[in-house]
C-alpha cells in the first residue's frame, strides 16, 4: 500500500533517510557503497520502514535527486514557482549550473547512477513547467488544455538535454550565453501561450 506524502509523519520519515544517507555521503565520499542497511541504521528505522516508502535504492536516490535539486530551485525562485520569463531564465540557469556541479562530485563508480539522477532533474523541470502552463491558461485561456503537457514536455527536455550536453564540456560556453539562447528557443515555443 503506498505512503501518504502528505501525512507529516511520512514527510518525516522520508526527512529523517534522506539526511541519514547526506551523513553518510558526507562521511564517505561516494554513493555506490551506501546501503539500504546503512540508511536505515544511520536514520534509526527498519528496513521495512524504508520500503514502505522506496521500491528499491534507486527509487530512493531518485526521491534523494528530486529533493536535492528542488531546493536549489527553492533558494532561486519565490516559492517554488514560475510566473514569468525571468523565472524561466533562472530555472535554465540553476539547472545548467547543478549538472554541472553535479558532475564534478561524480566519483567513477557513482557514474552507474547518473541516469536516476537526471530523470529526477527533468521531472522537476517539467513539474514547474506544467504548473507556470496551467495557471497561464486557466488565467488566458489561449492554448488548448491539451497541449500543455506537450509542450513541458519539449521544453522541459530541451532544458534539460542542453544542460546534460553543456555540462559534460562546459568551457565551450557560458552558462549566462546557454540560457540566453535556451531561453529564447523556449519563448517561441510558448508563444501561443503568452
Amino acid at each position: 500500500m503506498p505512503v501518504n506524502l502528505d501525512d507529516p509523519r511520512v514527510k518525516r520519515t522520508r526527512e529523517l533517510m534522506l539526511q541519514s544517507f547526506m551523513g553518510l555521503l558526507e562521511q564517505r565520499k561516494n554513493i555506490y557503497s551506501i546501503s539500504i542497511q546503512d540508511i536505515t541504521s544511520h536514520a534509526t528505522v527498519n528496513r521495512s520502514t524504508f520500503y514502505a516508502h522506496f521500491q528499491d535504492k534507486y527509487e530512493f536516490l531518485e526521491c534523494w535527486m528530486s529533493d536535492k535539486f528542488r531546493r536549489i530551485v527553492e533558494l532561486r525562485l519565490t516559492d517554488y514557482n514560475l510566473t514569468g520569463t525571468d523565472d524561466l531564465r533562472t530555472l535554465i540557469q540553476v539547472t545548467f549550473e547543478f549538472l554541472a556541479r553535479l558532475r564534478q562530485y561524480m566519483t567513477p563508480g557513482d557514474v552507474q547512477f547518473e541516469p536516476i539522477f537526471e530523470v529526477a532533474i527533468q521531472k522537476e523541470v517539467e513539474r514547474l513547467l506544467l504548473r507556470w502552463l496551467h495557471e497561464k491558461v486557466r488565467e488566458q485561456a489561449s492554448i488548448a488544455e491539451g497541449m500543455i503537457e506537450p509542450i513541458a514536455k519539449v521544453i522541459s527536455w530541451g532544458i534539460f538535454g542542453s544542460a546534460v550536453q553543456w555540462s559534460r564540456n562546459p568551457e565551450q560556453r557560458t552558462v549566462e550565453a546557454m540560457t540566453r539562447d535556451l531561453l529564447a528557443v523556449a519563448i517561441t515555443v510558448l508563444e501561443p501561450v503568452n
